[in-house]
């Protein structure tokens, strides 16, 4: 049986040692090596994809991208050149797994090619920025990062053992590496919070049973980024969009904002949608703010922990939300429903929570039937968001646009209860 191949992503140029150091790791730990060298300075040689490679993937020289003048600039270049040159080996050998190491431009080189790779293939990304700036590294995409601790910068006591641990954890991930086969099972992406796990919970479990596969995202900023990659690269049958705090956050500058595009890209590519406005009745604010007199203009908040700060929004701030999401809507290209629970829109709006408005539901509903095109179903159930009652009528609103997945009314009233 032939070895698993692992792609290698280091510039030899500033790091030689490190390279030939990780090749030996990973080939004793019993893969075979593509080493990608986007080096800018000086092929030092030995990689199978050499630097002037990567050039030419952009039409262009090494001595033309040096002529740039700029790290910046120069940095793009060999970046875009990089995917390409990737995924053309890939093309020809199956990649089972990358590695790289690396300080801020390798790291960014490394990770950008990571990205551009499917979800499933092992990818470490060893760099000094593992510690804290991540985000921007890791996207939405399943890319794991670890602590160089000292400087990608020779090699010493604790280097090689940072580097022999993640030669040998790719290694292991690489062999055990197989390519995502599509499920024959209709996948459901439901978005939530803990504060509307009850209903999340009784909806998966339902679609479960049901016979699909589901995947929850967690919303708070990339939980929304990573539902709508995700709906965008795969076969999506339906998306649960039970958990909109995103959108508010992005209305309020709050710090689980997910971008503009967020609950666009199903409705955009026709993919059936149940929307319900989950996490809705709050917006999510630094919990070093929640000081002095008036916090917040006076809204009501809860400290939810030390880090986060639930923020309760006004009859103005829902107003403002359908406003917004009527616009969101008018871009829908497949059919679309949107379920209101007249209760409350998670624990904190319930009897039992800090920030229980019980006269605002009705009125952000009157406000979506204002607004909202002809084109969507729009619904009022007289339940909490976590009521079984409001659960049940969101599967049947997803069951009601995939009738061939349903496993018949004997599944439906045991995933019921």
């Amino acid at each position: 049986m032939s070895r698993k191949k692992v792609l290698l992503i280091v510039t030899q140029d500033t790091k030689q040692a490190e390279a030939a150091f990780l090749r030996r790791n990973l080939e004793e730990a019993g893969v075979d090596v593509i080493h990608l060298d986007a080096s800018v300075r000086k092929d030092m040689g030995g990689a199978e994809i050499p630097p002037a490679e990567v050039a030419a993937a952009v039409g262009m020289t090494l001595e033309e991208i040096r002529a740039i003048g700029h790290e910046g600039k120069i940095q793009e270049k060999m970046t875009e050149g990089a995917v390409k040159v990737a995924h053309a080996a890939n093309e020809k050998t199956p990649i089972s797994g990358i590695l790289s190491v690396g300080g801020s431009m390798g790291t960014t080189l490394g990770t950008q090619v990571m990205q551009s790779f499917p979800y499933g293939v092992p990818k470490l990304m060893i760099s000094t920025l593992a510690s804290g700036m991540t985000v921007g590294f890791v996207g939405v995409k399943d890319v794991a990062m670890l602590n160089s601790v000292c400087d990608i910068s020779g090699l010493n006591s604790i280097s090689r053992d940072v580097y022999r641990n993640g030669a040998y954890a790719v290694a292991g991930m690489a062999k055990g590496y197989e390519p995502y086969r599509a499920e024959e099972k209709p996948l459901v992406l439901v978005s939530t919070l803990g504060t509307t796990e009850q209903c999340m919970r009784r909806v998966r479990e339902g679609l479960e049973a049901d016979g699909c596969e589901v995947m929850v995202f967690h919303t708070t900023g990339n939980g929304g980024r990573t539902l709508e990659a995700i709906a965008a690269e795969r076969d999506v049958a339906a998306v649960v969009d039970m958990s909109l705090v995103e959108v508010n956050d992005q209305l309020h500058n709050g710090i689980c904002a997910s971008g503009s595009h967020r609950a666009t890209t199903a409705i955009g590519k026709g993919i059936p949608t149940v929307f319900a406005p989950g996490n809705i009745d709050f917006f999510i604010m630094p919990s070093e703010l929640a000081s002095g007199d008036a916090p917040f203009e006076g809204r009501d908040y809860h400290v939810h922990n030390a880090a986060l700060t639930a923020v309760r929004t006004t009859e103005a701030d829902l107003k403002l939300f359908a406003d917004h999401m009527a616009g969101v809507l008018e871009g829908a290209k497949g059919p679309v429903s949107f379920l209101i629970p007249l209760g409350g829109f998670s624990s904190h709006d319930s009897t039992e929570g800090r920030l229980y408005h019980p006269e605002l539901p009705p009125v952000f509903a009157e406000q979506c039937r204002g607004v909202f095109p002809d084109t969507v179903e729009l619904r009022t159930v007289d339940a909490h968001i976590n009521d079984p009652a409001f659960a049940d009528a969101l599967l049947g609103a997803v069951r009601a646009v995939l009738p061939a997945i349903t496993s018949g009314p004997e599944t439906r009233a045991s995933a019921a209860g």
